[in-house]
């Protein structure tokens, strides 16, 4: 399985935040969840990677080529989907439509097509009459109809009732039965990416934290629920966040086995996404 993207060392500073030396990769043929909670880096490393912000230093390479040298060519072959949509609000779709298809070489029209009426959107319409999840589909729309090979997509589900983040997640789930293809996929609403991810790639204060597949990370990390008094400092040091109260205390950890042998009678669950993002910063309460 060759890689759609490898970021090496990449810094970048703004103001009083900056990125730190982030490094990851992104195989293909899979959906990869870049998860942290809001300002942790996720937008600033996505714009820093399509050179929307310029990197202070650091290698970026999409398909085996550098950004730096290679911008046209390799923005031909990504489709982009952010949470702000960058359109004109005064030109219906189908003007917006007319200047962002110049950009690519494979447009396809019938794609097009076929996504406006999937999606129940009207090209006559005016951008600044959509809703926020309108405009997410059809920032969707543009994003599939010119054969991308990767998709990258900042915070997509956010502020979107739970029918229409369905429907877009099974836009990406059949997106992906074509092969040879990627999704990158920004977003602090973790439930989302329990149900697609291949991969997920944390972040925090500018630093990654991780890059695992998803089962792993799931099998990896256990919640322990048990009792107080037991809580001895030895203990406490196998989790990496807990929190107790008069009846018990709940903690996460890796280290499953050391933990039951302390607490033979302890009830242990397997974790979500988000358990598992929140006890590496310290958030995890449940």
């Amino acid at each position: 399985m060759s890689d759609i993207l490898n970021v090496e060392n990449l810094n970048k500073s703004y103001g009083d935040f900056s990125l730190t030396d982030v490094a990851f990769s992104l195989p293909e043929g899979c959906i990869t969840g870049f998860i942290g909670v809001n300002g942790a880096g996720k937008t600033t490393t996505l714009r820093t990677l399509l050179g929307l912000t310029k990197k202070q230093s650091g290698n970026i390479c999409f398909f085996g080529l550098e950004m730096e040298k290679n911008e046209k060519q390799i923005k031909d072959r990504i489709g982009i989907v952010f949470d702000d949509g960058c359109f004109y609000d005064e030109l219906s779709l189908a003007e917006m439509k007319s200047i962002i298809s110049s950009a690519y070489t494979k447009w396809s029209e019938q794609d097009f097509r076929r996504y406006m009426d999937m999606f129940s959107l009207e090209p006559r319409q005016k951008i600044n009459t959509l809703s926020k999840g309108m405009k997410m589909k059809y920032a969707l729309a543009l994003a599939l109809s010119h054969n991308a090979e990767l998709l990258i997509m900042d915070e997509p589900t956010s502020g979107l009732d739970p029918l229409i983040r369905s429907q877009l997640l099974k836009v990406l789930t059949d997106y992906m039965e074509n092969g040879g293809k990627g999704v990158f996929f920004s977003t602090h609403i973790t439930s989302d990416l329990d149900k697609i991810a291949d991969m997920l790639i944390m972040i925090n204060n500018g630093r990654i934290v991780f890059q695992e597949e998803k089962d792993f990370l799931l099998d990896t990390y256990r919640i322990v629920k048990g009792d107080v008094k037991a809580l001895t400092d030895d203990a406490r040091r196998l989790f990496l966040s807990i929190s107790e109260t008069a009846f018990g205390f709940t903690g996460i950890t890796k280290q499953i086995a050391e933990v039951q042998s302390f607490f033979p009678d302890a009830v242990t669950e397997r974790p979500t996404i988000e358990d598992i993002m929140l006890a590496n910063i310290g958030g995890y309460e449940k």
